[in-house]
């Protein structure tokens, strides 16, 4: 299993709840799609109360991210590869 420190990532919120999480990528991108418990970003899997949605724009893409005993993220990172993973096996929201 990897470990989320070993990316670049920006924190765009921090110590929030998943509805949180869900309504700010929700707003914020024109590109969401719904990713099932478990998914595999990044080599770690991303946890959380479905439906878990993830951002994208261009390159970049923005999750929720949950650290055992420090709380749920909504980070943003760049990653071609994992755009094209979600584009391919999540399901667009509209």
């Amino acid at each position: 299993m990897g470990c989320i420190e070993e990316i670049t990532y920006e924190i765009l919120l921090s110590k929030v709840t998943f509805k949180e999480c869900s309504a700010f990528i929700r707003s914020s991108y024109s590109e969401v799609y719904i990713i099932p418990p478990g998914f595999r970003m990044f080599n770690v899997f991303i946890i959380g109360v479905p439906p878990i949605y993830v951002g994208i724009s261009g390159d970049s893409i923005t999750f929720p991210y949950t650290k055992p005993c420090h709380g749920t993220f909504v980070m943003k990172t760049q990653s071609q590869e994992e755009v094209k993973k979600v584009q391919k096996t999540g399901k667009p929201v509209m």
